[in-house]
């Protein structure tokens, strides 16, 4: 059994490890996420191992893993018939919630100006073209299809803040929730809408209606970070995501790891947060990966990325270790406001 030179090797583990869970796990999901999890500790460990022995110790935390996970499921079983549903079903009265949307329609159109409010109905209600438009009001058709998009867009905003009975908490909210209204990347980049709807329980709770209409990206996955749960979310979006490109199985699961650990760093230290995966197509085609949390902060970015340093004092990875295992690596942080880590992992060149 060969020896390892430290975690610079530790992606050799991967096959190994894989073999050992799959001997003992026959569903292809649970088996990738026990080796992401075993992973994730052997790499915690590199730093105690001695020289020649991260080999075996893989093989035994791989066992560990997979006994761990055997144990949880019979504890659930025998516990599973003490789980009552003691909610009452749902009875909403929906004459009720059809008469406030109606109010809420009335009063988001009060607070559009009066052109945005006579362009837009006559468009919509009414049926008149853009181009009869244009003539009307003395532009182009092109520029009035761009106006109704812009009303469009402010109506569904202000129609939920309407619904809520709740005006924007900070100067922030309604900008960003008119970037998100319009699908506009490069505007939600501009007004920074990822972190604003982590700080802002109201913005977020709004953002889901206007994320969720229209054609989903299928480019990105977004997950929310709260629980342990999440944890296991993320890496598995992120890797079905990549795997839609050519990575190996190894780049896989390396992907999946780092993505782990930076999920395990917000639920233990700054949750609430999200995960954003996302391909790219330039400079090649590659995988990128967002980590951004509302906690407290690092305070020395540098210590925090130097060899050895770890969030969990030992227990796992941390930021030098995914940094590791990705291609390129950056950390944002404000002390008081939280950290963003954006991570890449391109596709070997030549690889389609």
């Amino acid at each position: 059994m060969g020896g390892l030179d430290g975690e610079h090797d530790v992606a050799a583990l991967i096959p190994m490890v894989r073999r050992v869970v799959g001997a003992r796990v026959t569903d292809p999901d649970v088996a990738d996420d026990l080796v992401q999890e075993t992973l994730v500790r052997v790499l915690g460990a590199t730093q105690r191992v001695e020289p020649g022995m991260l080999e075996p110790y893989a093989i035994v935390t791989a066992r560990n893993v997979v006994a761990s996970m055997w144990k949880a499921q019979d504890r659930h079983r025998r516990n599973q018939h003490r789980v009552v549903d003691l909610r009452p079903a749902a009875a909403p009265d929906e004459n009720l919630l059809a008469g406030e949307e109606h109010v809420a329609i009335a009063e988001a159109l009060g607070r559009l100006s009066e052109r945005e409010r006579r362009t837009l109905l006559a468009h919509e209600v009414t049926g008149q073209d853009t181009r009869t438009l244009a003539d009307e009001l003395g532009s182009s058709a092109g520029a009035v299809a761009a106006q109704l998009n812009r009303s469009r867009a402010r109506l569904r905003v202000e129609y939920l803040l309407a619904l809520e009975q709740r005006e924007p908490e900070t100067d922030r909210c309604r900008p960003v929730l008119l970037a998100l209204s319009s699908g506009e990347r490069r505007r939600q980049q501009e007004v920074d809408a990822g972190r604003h709807l982590l700080e802002c329980q109201l913005c977020a709770r709004l953002s889901q209606p206007l994320l969720q209409r229209g054609h989903p990206r299928d480019d990105q996955v977004r997950i929310p970070i709260h629980s342990d749960a999440d944890i296991v979310r993320a890496r598995q979006g992120a890797r079905e995501l990549a795997a839609r490109l050519a990575f190996s199985k190894t780049d896989l699961t390396v992907i999946a790891t780092a993505v782990s650990e930076m999920a395990r760093n917000i639920v233990r230290f700054a949750a609430p947060g999200e995960i954003v995966a996302e391909l790219l197509e330039a400079p090649r085609l590659g995988v990128q990966v967002v980590a951004r949390d509302t906690g407290p902060g690092i305070l020395d970015v540098e210590q925090a990325l130097t060899d050895g340093y770890s969030t969990y004092h030992g227990l796992g990875m941390g930021l030098p270790g995914a940094r590791r295992l990705m291609d390129e690596f950056a950390v944002a942080s404000e002390v008081g406001r939280g950290t963003t880590v954006t991570m890449t992992k391109w596709q070997p060149e030549g690889r389609r």
